[in-house]
């Protein structure tokens, strides 16, 4: 059964593009050209995937991404014309998996698409993983929850994710292209900085009450979840 995809594009001349694009890669794609029609839709299809503009009329992207979150966990790929970190942080506070900046290489949105959707349903079909943890990071895989100390962090689903992948490998430099291939599923990444957005996010809410940094960037290699430096060099 083909994976239905959501696409919301208040342009017309994208949305039938990325309905073109889409269908001809095999998926059965309906289109809004607005925030509350999208929402509607939504609720009734229960589609794989929405792949969701920012500037939206009636209620921007943000606010889309927000109440589809709030509703479920239905994978959310943003589409944006702005490149700055903020704006992309933004559309990750608000529930969004990944995104994209326009223009997009067509390869690459298709390619994040199918990721996106493979990841959808390995979740729903995955078993039972138990808890990991390191030092007083605590991730529930099953209940899909987190802790830092007796602090449950609010993390989105793709943020939760990659902290889980830091703490099953703990104390181990890994790249960024480790990162993308085991956490999003992708193959390449392009232009895109989204694991560095990230990570960035993830910081924030593991040092929110001013613990200290456990996710360290090795320089040119990647990033490492290992003992905060001023420990890790009065131990050295």
């Amino acid at each position: 059964m083909a994976a239905r995809v959501l696409v919301v594009e208040d342009d017309r001349r994208t949305a039938a593009f990325l309905d073109r694009v889409l269908s001809r890669d095999g998926y059965t794609v309906q289109v809004a050209f607005d925030g509350p029609t999208a929402l509607t839709l939504a609720a009734q299809e229960q589609p794989d995937l929405v792949v969701l503009d920012r500037m939206l009329p009636g209620l921007d992207g943000l606010e889309v991404a927000k109440r589809l979150r709030e509703a479920g966990s239905v994978p959310i790929l943003m589409l944006t014309a702005r490149g700055g970190v903020g704006e992309r942080i933004d559309g990750l506070d608000a529930g969004a998996d990944d995104y994209l900046v326009k223009p997009f290489d067509v390869g690459e949105l298709l390619a994040r698409v199918r990721a996106q959707v493979r990841r959808q349903h390995l979740e729903a079909t995955r078993g039972r993983h138990g808890s990991v943890s390191y030092r007083d990071i605590r991730v529930d895989l099953d209940a899909r929850e987190a802790y830092r100390g007796d602090r449950r962090l609010q993390l989105r689903p793709t943020t939760f994710d990659l902290l889980a992948y830091f703490v099953r490998n703990p104390e181990r430099v890994l790249s960024r292209q480790d990162i993308l291939t085991n956490v999003w599923g992708y193959e390449h990444m392009g232009s895109s900085n989204l694991i560095d957005v990230r990570v960035l996010d993830l910081r924030r809410h593991l040092e929110r009450d001013g613990e200290p940094r456990l996710i360290h960037t090795a320089r040119q290699a990647g990033y490492k979840l290992a003992p905060p430096v001023d420990e890790a060099c009065a131990a050295g």
